[in-house]
């Protein structure tokens, strides 16, 4: 099941309130979310304390530009692979000085998808300045559905990073 606006307002507070203990901010660097991952978090009030920045790099140019992620990269794995969001959450996390970064790459759909990945593949990486984790995730369902599941995914990371690495 989908998570709803509010269960998103409630995680992304959530995540605030674990950084403030530790004294974090945290970044956004996202392709298939289009900035959905940052619009949660700053939706909640305060979140200037606790947010540093977030990049939206939908097209491989612009991971390219804003995020260093080196072409070569990008051709040998494809913008939806672990190697890309890595070199995505670690360049986002460089550029903008916080504690934590959360990177995001998919295939939304309608179409975009292949055999080896299909639509609803979605790749995330988190760093933070002891490791960078990722994982890849498959959903069934429509583009609202596909990324409001990966908006979720990265705010439930983001919580487990701010409240237990270290």
């Amino acid at each position: 099941m989908q998570p709803s606006d509010r269960e998103l307002a409630a995680l992304a507070g959530r995540v605030g309130r674990a950084l403030l203990a530790r004294n974090w901010a945290a970044c956004t660097a996202e392709s298939c979310t289009g900035g959905w991952i940052a619009k949660a978090m700053t939706d909640v009030p305060g979140s200037s304390r606790w947010f540093a920045a977030g990049f939206v790099s939908y097209s491989n140019e612009a991971k390219a530009g804003l995020l260093a992620v080196p072409g070569a990269l990008l051709e040998a794995h494809g913008a939806v692979s672990e190697p890309v969001v890595t070199a995505m959450a670690e360049a986002a996390r460089s550029r903008t000085g916080a504690e934590l970064a959360i990177a995001v790459s998919g295939i939304a759909g309608p179409g975009g998808g292949t055999a080896e990945k299909p639509v609803g593949t979605v790749w995330f990486a988190w760093a933070t300045p002891y490791r960078v984790r990722t994982e890849q995730h498959l959903w069934a369902g429509g583009r609202e559905t596909i990324r409001r599941l990966a908006v979720e995914r990265a705010l439930q990371g983001l919580l487990n990073d701010a409240a237990t690495d270290g």
